[in-house]
C-alpha cells in the first residue's frame, strides 16, 4: 500500500498533482516536471510533523507577544508578519519551502490572535468554534463551486491559491477555538486536550481506509492538527498552577522555532533534489 497525495494509505499509488479518485494512474515525466511548479508542498509524514510544530509555535508565540508587548503591539506585529509573509508567498512563482512555511507560521500566530480576540470581546468558545466551523465549510463550498476541486495539489492559479490560504487561516482559527473549548470551557486541561486530539486525528486515516474521499480526509486532519499542537504547546508553556509544566511561552516558542527551521531546511533540500530529478526526466 502506497502513500496518497494527502498522506493516507491508498492502493492507487497517487502522487502530488494527481486525481485522488480510485484507479491506477501512471505518472509520466511531464507530470513529474509540472509538480515542480506547484505552490504547495508534497504531503508526507514530514509535512504533518511540520504542520503540528507550527501550530504549537503559533499558540505560544501569540501568547508571548500579547503578554510581553501587550495585545495592541503584539497584534500589530502579528498582522504585519501575516500580511508580509502572504505577500511573499503570492509573489513566489512556485513552491518554496522557506516562503511557504514562513507563511504558515505567521498564519498560525495571527489565526491564534484572531480567535483569542473573539473570546476577549465576550464570545464563548463554544459559539466561536461553531462560527469558525461554518466559516471553514463556507470557504470550502465556495472554493469547490468555483473551481470544481478542493485538491491542494491543484494550487497553480491565483484564485485557487486565495481559496487555499483563506481555508488555512480559517482552520487555524477554528482549531484554536476548539482547543480552548476543550481545555478551559470543558475543563479537560491542556494535556488531556492534546491526548484527545491525538486520538481524533487518527479518525480521518481510518475513515480513509473505509472509503472516505482523500480531500475530505486531508482537510479533516488539517483542522485537527491545530488543537493537537497548540494543546501540547500550551501544556509545556503555561504555569503549573494552570496545569502546565511552567517552561514559559517564550522558551517553548524558541525551541519550536529551531525545530521548525531544521525541519524546513531538510524539506527544502529534499525539494531541490526532487525538482532536479523531475526536470531531468522531463
Amino acid at each position: 500500500m502506497e502513500q496518497s497525495e494527502y498522506g493516507y494509505g491508498t492502493a492507487t499509488g497517487a502522487g502530488p498533482g494527481t486525481d485522488p479518485r480510485p484507479g491506477p494512474r501512471p505518472q509520466p515525466a511531464g507530470v513529474a516536471a509540472a509538480q515542480a511548479w506547484s505552490k504547495v508542498p508534497e504531503v508526507t509524514v514530514l509535512f504533518w510533523v511540520a504542520k503540528i510544530l507550527t501550530t504549537g509555535m503559533g499558540e505560544t508565540t501569540s501568547d508571548f507577544l500579547a503578554n510581553s508587548l501587550g495585545p495592541a503591539v503584539g497584534g500589530a506585529l502579528g498582522l504585519i508578519g501575516f500580511v508580509g509573509s502572504l505577500w511573499l508567498q503570492f509573489r513566489a512563482p512556485r513552491y518554496s519551502a522557506w516562503t511557504y512555511w514562513a507563511a504558515i507560521v505567521m498564519v498560525s500566530i495571527f489565526g491564534t490572535m484572531a480567535a483569542d480576540i473573539v473570546h476577549v470581546v465576550g464570545i464563548p468558545y463554544a459559539v466561536s468554534t461553531a462560527v469558525f466551523v461554518l466559516a471553514v465549510a463556507g470557504i470550502l463550498t465556495a472554493w469547490h463551486r468555483s473551481e470544481g476541486t478542493l485538491s491542494i495539489h491543484s494550487i497553480r492559479t491565483r484564485r485557487r491559491e486565495t481559496f487555499y490560504w483563506a481555508t488555512v487561516l480559517a482552520t487555524f482559527a477554528l482549531g484554536t477555538a476548539a482547543g480552548d473549548l476543550t481545555a478551559t470551557s470543558l475543563h479537560l486541561g491542556y494535556f488531556s486536550s492534546g491526548v484527545l486530539f491525538a486520538a481524533l486525528i487518527a479518525v480521518p486515516a481510518l475513515a480513509r481506509l473505509a472509503g472516505l474521499n482523500a480531500v475530505a480526509a486531508f482537510w479533516w486532519a488539517y483542522v485537527l492538527t491545530r488543537p493537537l499542537g497548540a494543546s501540547f504547546a500550551d501544556w509545556m508553556g503555561v504555569s503549573t498552577g494552570r496545569g502546565g509544566l511552567g517552561w514559559g511561552t517564550g522558551p517553548v516558542s524558541l525551541v519550536l522555532a529551531v525545530l521548525i527551521a531544521v525541519l524546513v531546511a531538510c524539506l527544502a533540500a529534499h525539494d531541490r533534489r526532487r525538482t532536479r530529478s523531475a526536470l531531468a526526466a522531463a
